[in-house]
């Protein structure tokens, strides 16, 4: 069936195959590391409130039949074991039906956690890990060619995530046309990177050369993803450089790297492709009926896309099969920060002895440089950084997690850089305060050797002790 398969891209496949299998194992080992202190029993969203008051039918979930710490634990450790038997390729080593249930597993296994995970999971690319995690399961293994249909899809997908990104940049905030954005975002952004500092402080000319190019890159390369080779493999390497220069830039969690393994998928790779027999039927008629199906449900995000209210990140079936996408729309430019501090003092006062707690991502000591965290993602610090644009964002958990601290909670710490106080000796009060940060200049860094300066704003948390810490800051 050669209308049905593309032999040529048995190696894009490869690549491909293998590059989601490594994002998929860092999702995994960021939901084993950090539920405890986010949803965990004892957790800020505890996942038992939430099946408690959602019904299945909007989050399908393993957990609305069974939830226990113990029970999560095992649940996301084996994300992480078939990743990892995934990344060495053990599903070439099984029949053609044997390979697409093993890619079914990390779906299933990671539609469980995101469709609990609440804001803390509130984020674009736990929707397009999951909408090209499905996706991968049809693109079958070594007995077969690639479809050429699952490759159509997943360049569906990558057009989607540009194409969508650049016209609600273009409808959003007038920086973008203006090719002013750049002068703000790289000090602004959620977390900024060891090299955002540097970054900040190019030539404005560069920054306007920046966002010209995103422009481009954005909404004009994603068409070319539809052209023969060697426009179609020209345009997703331009996608890549783009998508590498982002990830220099700042911490995007694993964003920029799984748009990167859509790209490898369009690009055909120079290889004599092995001799391979024709596709099983039962085969071509699974593939294009997912296909039919997906391209259905492609209404909505379209339609999103097109509309003047266009909306970013949100996804129109609870199976996350086919989401809308975007990011930064409105660039902020003022960058606030919420400091959060404690004292062992019984009665606290503005002369108090306040230690700061350090976050590891987030900044927070002005002489703290940035370290590079992605793809892995730090939850709390991002949700952090929301908080500092608003208390709102903060409602539902910023109380549970001064709670936490005043108990010297081990889970919540394990969370943080630094507490500034002893494991058997909690501090009495805690206190959030808003501060204004900005770079230094290159004459502050080497007087001072601080990449931020700050300022005080205002209390965002007046000082707050046990036994009567507010929900609601």
């Amino acid at each position: 069936m050669d209308w049905f398969t593309a032999t040529d891209y048995w190696l894009s496949r490869l690549v491909f195959q293998r590059a989601l299998a490594a994002v998929y194992l860092v999702a995994f080992l960021t939901a084993a590391l950090q539920f405890r202190a986010l949803l965990g029993e004892r957790g800020m969203l505890p996942v038992p409130r939430f099946v408690a008051r959602v019904p299945f039918r909007q989050a399908p979930s393993v957990f609305h039949l069974h939830y226990s710490d113990r029970f999560f634990a095992v649940w996301a450790w084996a994300g992480c074991a078939v990743s990892v038997a995934l990344l060495a390729g053990v599903d070439g080593q099984l029949p053609l039906w044997g390979g697409m249930l093993l890619w079914l597993v990390p779906w299933l296994l990671y539609l469980s956690i995101v469709n609990v995970g609440q804001t803390w999971y509130a984020f674009g690319w736990e929707s397009l890990l999951l909408e090209v995690g499905f996706l991968a399961v049809f693109l079958g293994n070594d007995e077969v060619a690639p479809p050429v249909v699952v490759l159509f899809l997943l360049r569906w997908i990558l057009f989607r995530v540009e194409f969508g990104a650049g016209l609600i940049k273009m409808r959003g905030d007038a920086c973008w046309r203006k090719l002013t954005c750049l002068d703000h975002h790289h000090e602004t952004q959620p977390m900024p990177g060891p090299l955002s500092w540097f970054f900040h402080h190019l030539p404005k000319p560069l920054h306007r050369a920046e966002v010209a190019a995103n422009h481009v890159t954005q909404l004009a390369v994603p068409v070319l993803l539809f052209a023969p080779h060697p426009v179609s493999t020209a345009a997703a390497a331009l996608m890549i450089v783009t998508q590498l220069w982002l990830v220099l830039s700042g911490n995007f969690s694993w964003l920029n790297w799984i748009t990167i393994v859509l790209a490898l998928s369009a690009v055909r790779f120079p290889a004599d492709p092995p001799s391979v027999p024709d596709a099983p039927l039962w085969y071509v008629v699974v593939v294009l009926a997912v296909a039919a199906l997906l391209l259905c449900l492609s209404y909505q995000p379209v339609r999103n896309m097109i509309s003047r209210r266009q909306i970013m990140n949100r996804s129109f079936d609870p199976l996350h099969l086919v989401n809308t996408y975007g990011a930064f729309g409105s660039v902020s430019r003022i960058r606030y920060e919420v400091v959060i501090e404690g004292t062992s003092e019984d009665t606290p006062r503005e002369d108090s002895e306040w230690r700061e707690y350090e976050f590891k991502g987030k900044p927070g000591d002005p002489r703290h440089w940035p370290r590079q965290f992605a793809p892995y993602h730090l939850r709390l610090d991002w949700l952090m950084w929301f908080a500092a644009l608003s208390p709102a964002y903060a409602g539902a958990w910023f109380g549970a997690l001064v709670e936490r601290l005043l108990e010297n909670d081990r889970d919540t710490l394990k969370l943080l850089r630094r507490s500034p106080f002893p494991p058997d000796e909690p501090p009495r009060f805690i206190r959030a305060r808003l501060f204004h940060y900005r770079y230094t200049t290159w004459r502050e860094l080497r007087e001072t050797g601080a990449c931020w300066e700050r300022s005080f704003v205002r209390e965002f948390l007046p000082p707050t002790r046990l036994s009567g810490v507010s929900q609601r800051p």
